[in-house]
């Protein structure tokens, strides 16, 4: 599979011309950018989709489509598509575009150096890094605005509903004293708690684990968990599932109860952190992350391929000497 990522992402590099490659081509070790991610609106480091051709539009496109699986790139294009439809509801006064998405490579695929990219613009960031065989993806980061867009009462888009609808559904079967365990404030916080840092510290876990759920409850909110990481094609789900414990989980519910009402969530693990917040607008502007404490941006793969590396040369000096 990051076969198919390696041929995607060396098709678009294949179709740069003229200054492109200079603006859009960085450095693996260049760790300040590769950690200064965003999810607000504004530019970025790096190429502009809607200053690209179309074949190369259509590069990015498809680097990102082999990276997510089916249903989180049919996500990820709506998120995208909002752009232009929360720029109508305000008037055009913020001069938003779908094509306002960026992306920035981080060295190239071939050989046996690291490589990565970013594809980011306003509520998407998908980082990736592949080294030494293995693929990572995080922080990746999905929000929308407007959350919802409604006919009469029903609902038209949602691109992220599921991401509420299982939590609620959570709640539902957890039962009334599970829930009081869950709900931890009447009061959301206003974004997702990590923001855009750098760095997510391990917190003192909150909530409800596994084990005071019950067997079907708790069954879900695994569920929800691979959910979030059925985002990435499903040799990178599965490789990141492996590295939950799921005895080791915490779900907490902040803000309200009721539909249409702001709330919030997070799922915390060992190595894991999932966070949704839908606060703003009148409960219709979501955010949501999902994050690796010690693996975002590849940084777990990159310290063990330059560990190697170093432990490679100097048994090579050793045996030379």
């Amino acid at each position: 599979m990051l076969h198919d990522v390696a041929d995607a992402t060396r098709q678009y590099i294949s179709l740069l011309v003229g200054d492109q490659r200079e603006h859009g081509l960085r450095a693996v070790t260049d760790d300040d950018l590769r950690h200064r991610w965003a999810y607000a609106p504004g530019a970025r480091a790096g190429l502009v989709l809607g200053e690209l051709g179309r074949d190369q539009r259509k590069a990015v496109h498809g680097m990102l489509a082999t990276v997510l699986s089916p249903h989180a790139y049919a996500q990820a294009t709506a998120v995208m598509a909002l752009e232009d439809v929360l720029d109508h509801r305000e008037g055009g006064n913020r001069d938003r575009h779908s094509g306002d998405f960026w992306t920035v490579l981080f060295g190239t695929p071939g050989g046996d150096e690291p490589w990565g990219w970013r594809i980011e613009g306003h509520h998407l960031s998908v980082n990736v890094v592949v080294a030494d065989g293995r693929g990572s993806a995080t922080p990746f980061f999905l929000g929308a605005n407007p959350a919802r867009v409604t006919y009469r009462g029903h609902v038209v888009g949602q691109p992220l509903r599921l991401e509420e609808e299982l939590a609620r559904e959570l709640l539902d079967r957890m039962g009334p004293t599970a829930r009081r365990l869950a709900v931890v404030s009447d009061t959301a916080p206003h974004d997702i708690r990590s923001g855009n840092s750098p760095r997510v510290s391990p917190s003192e876990p909150v909530g409800v684990t596994p084990a005071q759920l019950g067997k079907p409850a708790g069954e879900l909110l695994v569920d929800i968990v691979r959910f979030y990481l059925d985002r990435l094609a499903f040799e990178l789900a599965d490789d990141e599932f492996a590295r939950i414990d799921p005895e080791r989980l915490h779900f907490s519910w902040e803000g309200s109860l009721r539909r249409g009402e702001g709330h919030y969530y997070r799922i915390q693990g060992p190595e894991l952190l999932i966070e949704y917040d839908n606060t703003a607008n009148e409960a219709n502007h979501v955010h949501t992350v999902w994050r690796r404490h010690s693996g975002d941006f590849g940084d777990d793969l990159l310290a063990a391929h330059y560990d190697t590396s170093r432990h490679t040369v100097a048994r090579g000096v050793a045996q030379n000497g």
